[in-house]
């Protein structure tokens, strides 16, 4: 793939399409007017069918940015691959965005998650896949863990389920993701990434906390530790901004404090 500069990266931000907003929804909102990011806290936020941690010490505009990153590419691959069955597509649009914008990911291949158990359960999957990735890093694991527990304990009609489902389930598939966010002591901006794909032989309901007999179950997983070209997506930060503002106020959704 070229190079991505500050240059490529607005062009293909001006170029790309995203799914128009019903005329009811109003217009004009900022895609963080109602979110409150504050580095000196581990917060968390629901953003379509991703959702996303931040370490403390991770600054208000990095938390800004991954958020709008993470809409961006949600809502480029949703029109570009409206039929939400086509794991693989999706997908392939959704890590095209990032990477046009700054991302640099390493590995974008599916692995099968394998169950051991007789029963396969959605958040303890997720839990094993981050651990895998996060396994010296207790801090940045556990808070991916009360992450989950949080959306757990909420009624599922909250407004952060009811986003999230809304935007990661259909029938028998859905697709989501985990992103961890955080800062490592030489000041690299560091995004643990994963993206998971997952069928079922019955209704997904409650896709976090689905649960079902494991061979009635698929997940499939695309996991690393990605990092940013923080001058890239700097430089097209603002524009990725005005691209959301209609759609923002429908997509994001910071949770209570953790």
């Amino acid at each position: 793939m070229p190079t991505v500069s500050v240059a490529s990266a607005r062009q293909f931000v001006t170029q790309a399409e995203i799914p128009s907003v019903p005329r009811t929804r109003e217009l004009g909102t900022s895609p963080t007017v109602d979110l409150v990011f504050d580095a000196a806290k581990s917060q968390a936020a629901v953003v379509g069918s991703d959702i996303v941690s931040f370490v403390k010490g991770v600054s208000a505009e990095r938390r800004e940015a991954i958020v709008n990153s993470s809409m961006l590419a949600q809502l480029v691959a949703k029109k570009k691959v409206p039929d939400s069955t086509r794991l693989v597509e999706w997908y392939d649009a959704y890590f095209d965005v990032l990477t046009n914008i700054g991302w640099v990911i390493q590995d974008k291949g599916f692995a099968e998650y394998r169950e051991q158990a007789q029963n396969f359960e959605a958040h303890k999957a997720i839990l094993a896949v981050a651990g895998t990735l996060l396994g010296a890093a207790p801090t940045a694991l556990a808070l991916i863990k009360v992450t989950l527990e949080a959306l757990q304990s909420m009624n599922e009609d909250s407004p952060w389920i009811t986003l999230f489902n809304r935007e990661s389930q259909s029938a028998r598939t859905a697709r989501f993701q985990v992103s961890l966010a955080e800062e490592n002591p030489d000041g690299e901006f560091i995004v643990t990434l994963m993206a998971f794909g997952l069928e079922a032989t019955s209704t997904i309901t409650q896709v976090l906390f689905f649960k079902a007999k494991a061979n009635e179950a698929t997940l499939r997983h695309a996991s690393g530790r990605v990092t940013i070209n923080t001058a890239v997506l700097d430089g097209v930060g603002e524009q990725i901004k005005s691209k959301l503002v209609a759609s923002a106020a429908d997509f994001v959704k910071t949770l209570p404090d953790l």
